[in-house]
């Protein structure tokens, strides 16, 4: 009996074998849940939610997100897949589907009597070996353009169709290289996504300045501004109340008249400050004026500039507040004393879309934009979430390859590579004792990403495999699958790139907890709460 036994009779307890076979369960069942989604062949996931919300999707991450897990060991493997995604933004469900091939593996030699501490010791080894193969097949150099794209295709397949895939792979790697400042780590943030529920998906384009999701709050103030300099400001332009609760008492109605009067004459000041800017650079010019603010604007103020034909925008986000100094240049004020024209940005077009009852405001022909807008259009939700999460995974792609400064090739060209080395006598030779059963097992599931890429297009994996093997022996070549034939093809010359941080992020998170999961020999539910009750 186990000792929880007699601590708490109402434990519910898993021993020995049959706790490692509820773990190994538990993550090939997530397995089968998820191995359909990979590559770009991979099959979409429906998604309803109790509500009757539909989603339709075939990112691993959305789905972990969005799916009520209730094992507790699947649930932990869901942890991870999501961390994995959180820290390199792609390998959701290869991580999945490695964790629980390994698992899947080592259960093949733990059944026969081998002891899980060999199988995981073996795991160490092999990971080093793995991490080593990793080091010695990624290719370093400069991250030009058009390797960049590249990349961003590679990723962006396997979330959408082909022709939309290759349309966006264009527009997420000039929105990086647009924000990428020399010197600085490229903050993704500066890349505004918008959506605009209009026309088709193909229409979704690069805006090479901001667009934000609200119009001018006047209706006579102008919907096309050509030549515009650009206030930014962070300054409350309407009439406020004072924190401070007073009573006034008037001998007339005069002096009452006076102080409404002095009341208004404050916001009316600062008003006239930005009016008295305006005239000082726009004098004799056929330039136009825009205020973008981030508190607000009364109805009074509003009908003051619009007089003077400057347009203004209120209750602008914070973000987008950074975004336009970036964008459009100048500086964003908090004060509007001393203003001079050098505070001011610029852009050579501004105008507003109406869209139902929605206003979009767009500010493009700027020079050298530190930050720019990807404005997706679809004619439904569904399509505009797809897009919105694969542009997300694409960014974090170019991203990282910059960052790392190299690339690996893909199409399980690593893992065929990688499964050869750890076979080879050469590595081998060194090993001694039981330790080479994990290798095996470990070499073994690496295998998986290539024979679900190859089952996902309707190919036989076994027969795939074997074909990558043989061209990988006899050319040295790093060599993936055609997703088409079934044959070898070589990687690198087809642009097919993954990320090498995702590769190690990989071989790290999967080895340990893999391991962690094998040497569990008792599951118990002993918690406070199965305390209580009966």
């Amino acid at each position: 009996m186990s000792a929880v036994k007699s601590l708490n009779p109402k434990a519910e307890v898993a021993r020995a074998a049959e706790a490692l076979q509820v773990n190994i369960m538990a993550a090939r069942g997530l397995q089968e849940v998820m191995r359909t989604n990979l590559g770009p062949k991979g099959t979409m996931k429906m998604l309803v939610s109790g509500s009757g919300d539909i989603k339709i999707t075939k990112d691993g991450k959305v789905l972990l997100d969005e799916m009520q897990v209730q094992n507790p060991t699947a649930s932990m493997i869901a942890r991870v897949a999501t961390a994995q995604d959180d820290i390199t933004g792609d390998g959701t469900t290869s991580n999945v589907l490695i964790i629980g091939e390994l698992l899947k593996q080592a259960d093949l030699y733990i059944s026969e009597g081998l002891h899980p501490r060999i199988v995981t010791e073996g795991f160490d080894m092999a990971k080093m070996k793995a991490l080593q193969v990793l080091d010695e097949v990624q290719v370093k150099g400069e991250m030009n353009r058009d390797l960049l794209v590249s990349v961003a295709r590679t990723a962006l397949r396997t979330k959408l169709y082909r022709e939309m895939a290759d349309h966006l792979a264009e527009i997420v790697v000039d929105a990086v290289l647009s924000v990428q400042q020399q010197g600085q780590e490229i903050d993704l943030h500066m890349v505004e996504i918008m959506q605009m529920k209009h026309k088709s998906d193909v229409d979704t384009r690069l805006v090479k300045g901001l667009v934000l999701d609200h119009g001018a709050r006047h209706p006579d103030m102008k919907k096309h501004v050509t030549d515009a300099f650009i206030l930014t400001c962070n300054v409350s332009l309407e009439y406020e109340k004072s924190e401070v609760n007073a009573e006034f008492f008037y001998k007339s109605a005069t002096d009452r008249e006076k102080l409404v009067k002095a009341e208004r004459g404050v916001t009316d000041e600062r008003v006239q400050k930005v009016i008295d800017l305006k005239r000082k650079v726009c004098e004799g010019s056929d330039k136009g004026f825009i205020v973008i603010n981030q508190k607000g604007i009364d109805p009074l103020s509003l009908d003051l500039l619009c007089r003077e034909g400057i347009v203004a925008l209120r209750r602008a986000k914070r973000r987008n507040m950074e975004r336009l100094t970036l964008a459009c240049g100048g500086v964003a004020v908090n004060s509007l004393d001393d203003l001079t024209p050098d505070e001011l940005g610029h852009a050579g077009l501004f105008y507003e879309h109406v869209l139902g009852e929605e206003k979009f405001s767009f500010i493009e022909e700027v020079k050298n934009p530190k930050s720019v807008t990807i404005l997706i259009k679809g004619p439904n939700k569904h399509t505009l979430a797809q897009i919105k999460d694969a542009l997300r995974d694409g960014l974090r792609a170019v991203k990282n390859s910059i960052d790392d400064g190299s690339v690996v090739p893909g199409a399980g060209a690593f893992e065929v590579a990688a499964h050869t080395a750890l076979n080879s006598q050469e590595f081998l030779k060194d090993v001694k004792g039981r330790q080479r059963l994990g290798i095996k097992a470990f070499a073994e599931a690496l295998l998986i990403i290539p024979k679900v890429l190859a089952q996902n297009s309707g190919l036989d994996p076994q027969d795939v495999i074997v074909k990558l093997q043989e061209e990988y022996t006899s050319s040295k070549q790093l060599v993936g699958v055609d997703l088409t034939t079934g044959e070898a093809l070589i990687a690198a010359d087809e642009g097919i790139w993954d990320n090498y941080c995702v590769k190690k992020q990989l071989l790290n998170s999967c080895t340990i907890i893999a391991s962690n999961l094998l040497l569990v020999d008792e599951i118990m539910k002993a918690g406070m709460s199965s305390l209580k009750g009966n």
